[in-house]
């Protein structure tokens, strides 16, 4: 499917039902969805969110008495961003025939850069690590390697649609915190503007960087719908947050981070997973698993990866073509700013494979 494959491999797909998109069609599709998708995105990142790690907060004002379990907060959300180069490069490795996801991946990693340098410096100014302790930490977790947690590409971006949405509900939590606004005892009273302005920027990056992977999502599951929701399933099934095994004090930082109403299992049910949920079109977990099975007892196309109507019942197959037309008019919107819809514009096409009610037409 559409994995990034060699040119031999894909001469041995299947062939497709007269009517249909072939696999290769799609893939080029996807590919292309994928660069116009990267350039829009790079446009925006530096217009709106160029910011220096060092130069965009006054450190020299940071509170220097936060609770010693906000520092074990800091430490963990620095301890996680340092594999920053892991991410990126595990990645761009898996990726690095499509130049859209490639290329995003640098872009993307360059941004988690300056997340890792952020929350380096929050814990030194902090006041309560030294720099030799921070020293001695990172060489104790850059000793470790942290490797992809899936072998192929749908999983991993699905994976990151997941985590990136997750990452940000932990640092827009750590905002409010910051800000005054925790509701927890042990923490009433805490109040640092400077490290609410970090913890702001950062959350906004992940937002994009959340919308980024999302599109893609939709993209795969408009073309792709029974391959992509299998993924959604598995990775659900066995989410966890980036370098969980790896921080040698995680089990300290996870508990600390709970009783702080920063990010628990309730947060990723309802906050995490329900929101991506919601924007893939997909009711449930239990709605998704049951559309799966259902779609695994009628028999598809022999020889072929071609799916079956009964998968289009699992989501709102409506709604994701909506989003993804969208995708495309802001794309094609930017390339004609830049004139490239004079040479080689990108352009939506539909997918014969959704069921249309009678009467109905593809742009209803």
């Amino acid at each position: 499917m559409a994995d990034i494959l060699p040119p031999n491999m894909l001469n041995e797909r299947p062939q497709t039902p007269a009517g249909l998109l072939s696999n290769r069609e799609k893939d080029r599709l996807i590919e292309r969805g994928f660069l116009g998708l990267y350039r829009w995105y790079t446009a925006r990142s530096q217009e709106t969110r160029n910011w220096n790690a060092d130069q965009s907060f006054d450190w020299r004002g940071m509170n220097k008495n936060l609770p010693p379990e906000l520092i074990t907060v800091l430490q963990g959300f620095f301890a996680v961003e340092q594999y920053a180069p892991d991410f990126t490069s595990n990645l761009v490795h898996l990726v690095r025939r499509s130049h859209g996801r490639s290329h995003f991946q640098l872009r993307w990693g360059s941004e988690e850069e300056k997340h890792a340098d952020a929350w380096e410096n929050a814990v030194l100014f902090s006041g309560q690590r030294s720099p030799a302790w921070i020293e001695e930490y990172k060489e104790r977790l850059r000793a470790q390697t942290w490797e992809l947690p899936f072998p192929d590409a749908i999983h991993n971006l699905v994976y990151t649609v997941f985590q990136e949405r997750a990452t940000q509900l932990n640092y827009l939590n750590m905002m409010k915190i910051a800000q005054g606004k925790s509701d927890r005892p042990h923490l009433a009273g805490v109040s640092d503007p400077v490290l609410a302005k970090v913890a702001q920027t950062i959350a906004v990056d992940e937002a994009a960087h959340y919308n980024f992977f999302l599109e893609g999502v939709r993209m795969y599951l408009y073309y792709y719908p029974e391959q992509t929701l299998d993924a959604v399933k598995n990775v659900i099934g066995q989410f966890s947050m980036p370098a969980a095994t790896l921080i040698p004090d995680w089990q300290k930082f996870y508990e600390t981070v709970y009783r702080a109403g920063i990010y628990g299992p309730r947060d990723f049910s309802r906050d995490v997973m329900q929101v991506a949920f919601r924007n893939l079109g997909i009711e449930s977990r239990k709605a998704l698993e049951e559309g799966i099975r259902k779609t695994r007892e009628v028999p598809t196309f022999e020889g072929g990866n071609f799916g079956t109507t009964a998968i289009w019942d699992t989501f709102d197959y409506g709604m994701v073509e909506g989003d993804v037309k969208r995708l495309h008019v802001k794309i094609q919107d930017y390339e004609k700013g830049i004139g490239f819809d004079l040479y080689d514009p990108t352009e939506f096409v539909e997918n014969p494979a959704v069921p249309r009610k009678t009467g109905q037409a593809a742009d209803d």
